[in-house]
């Protein structure tokens, strides 16, 4: 469904690796396209992976875009006409990204942002909390698992890389179910120390 916002909205569409994301990014820029409005449309400059100034899908749709180093960048290229502003792998950017949607929408521009919302550990992924948390409208996508069929939440890095970011395909990442979703256990010691934090705090609030 379609809404008509006239004072400025968030849109975000989240989900794994591979549950068409980008494509629902792409449909909706397509229909303001179509309704006249002037749209501008950025992703950040580390993703290369098929073209360096496209927005491109797993299903090989794409629109040009405009690569952009940082969030404020996104603010220093509006043209005076765009009425759309959009958004792809949007979890690439850092904190200040929150900070310009919701500016941006204020000054009366629907945005659309697309990006994933856990890393391959199934923990939020950057910025994503927060512009879930401002948007006006969220669309959470599924996959379809690769072990079963089943909807797919997850993404699963066939790697044994570490960093949060690893650019790659099919050949690094799986959309899986929670029940097929298996990430090293090892690993999970690196969150401890977070935990051992956050418990002495809990116990304070429910005092």
């Amino acid at each position: 469904m379609t809404h008509q916002y006239f004072h400025g909205s968030i849109e975000v569409v989240c989900g794994p690796m591979f549950s068409g994301k980008t494509s629902e990014l792409i449909r909706r820029v397509e229909r303001a396209q179509i309704a006249k409005q002037r749209v501008q449309i950025f992703k950040p400059a580390i993703d290369t992976r098929y073209d360096a100034e496209g927005v491109v899908s797993h299903t090989s749709r794409s629109v040009k875009a405009e690569p952009v180093e940082s969030a404020v960048d996104i603010l220093i290229r509006l043209k005076d006409s765009t009425r759309v502003v959009a958004i792809d792998e949007v979890q690439f950017f850092d904190e200040a990204i929150s900070t310009v949607v919701v500016k941006l929408a204020a000054r009366g521009y629907r945005v659309i942002c697309a990006g994933l919302d856990l890393d391959y550990r199934a923990q939020p992924f950057g910025p994503m909390p927060t512009l879930l948390a401002v948007a006006d409208e969220v669309m959470k996508i599924h996959a379809i698992c690769t072990v079963c069929g089943a909807p797919a939440s997850r993404t699963q890095r066939l790697s044994k890389s570490k960093a949060q970011v690893l650019l790659g395909e099919t050949d690094a990442y799986e959309a899986r179910c929670r029940g097929h979703y298996q990430y090293d256990e090892a690993e999970e010691q690196t969150l401890l120390p977070l935990q051992e934090e956050i418990r002495p705090l809990a116990g304070q609030l429910s005092n």
